[in-house]
């Protein structure tokens, strides 16, 4: 059996109180705080029919690895996930919508694309093994809750995973700031793959010659590239507008 896992923040905590309150082992909270939002979360964990522990900042913090947990914490199950991504792609009855990100380690930039990603109805998120970061506290509190319900696959090899994709027919489409075709003039209605690499560094030379094409986003004002969290909103919010 998995060990337990810590979740903080309300977001995060909120979502699994809503989607597996059962698999909640203990929830900690802030003592000294009586506000109206910790009011409300603790209607939700009584309903849920769990007991919350009172705890100060300090041991908060501990139990978090983060001063950032709003006086709430969580240990709780690790939830059964999608065995592989051949699985989740052969379960679904529409044309995948997926993001892939190329070197992305800072957890903050993670849980902000997982976010984005769950808000944007994608099918999963695929990272490399060996450049990303993996779910962790801090991802799963950006994240407010997305690393919860968006697949989060890491692959030994990307290259041969984007190669995989397209066998499927899924267009792999890599972002660049020098390529000469736009998002927007890309039809993201066919089964897709978004590959965004990390910011500044961009997609690595592999990555880059395995995709099927390259767009950019437009940068009409003086910076020369967006955070990856942003570049992957840009992206997959287009593709939604483009498949409603």
């Amino acid at each position: 059996m998995s060990s337990p896992k810590v979740l903080f923040g309300f977001h995060a905590v909120g979502v699994r109180l809503r989607t597996a309150p059962k698999s909640i082992l203990e929830i900690y909270v802030e003592g000294t705080r009586k506000d109206a939002r910790m009011r409300q979360f603790l209607q939700k964990v009584q309903e849920a029919g769990l007991r919350p522990i009172e705890a100060d900042a300090l041991r908060l913090s501990r139990l978090a690895g983060s001063a950032g947990h709003q006086g709430v914490v969580a240990r709780v199950e690790p939830l059964p996930v999608t065995n592989s991504l051949d699985d989740l792609l052969d379960g679904i009855g529409v044309p995948p919508l997926l993001l892939v990100l190329d070197g992305v380690t800072d957890p903050h930039n993670l849980g902000a694309c997982l976010r984005v990603a769950d808000g944007a109805g994608a099918h999963a998120v695929i990272a490399p093994k060996d450049h990303a970061v993996g779910i962790n506290a801090t991802v799963a509190k950006v994240a407010s809750g997305a690393a919860e319900t968006v697949p989060y696959f890491m692959v030994t090899n990307l290259a041969r995973t984007l190669g995989e994709l397209k066998e499927r027919n899924i267009w792999c489409l890599g972002l660049s700031d020098e390529a000469t075709q736009t998002l927007y003039q890309s039809d993201l209605r066919s089964p897709t793959a978004l590959v965004l690499g990390a910011e500044g560094t961009g997609l690595r030379q592999l990555t880059r010659k395995t995709c099927d094409g390259l767009v950019s986003i437009p940068m009409l004002g003086a910076v020369e590239s967006l955070n990856v969290s942003v570049a992957s909103g840009i992206c997959l919010y287009e593709a939604v507008r483009q498949r409603l």
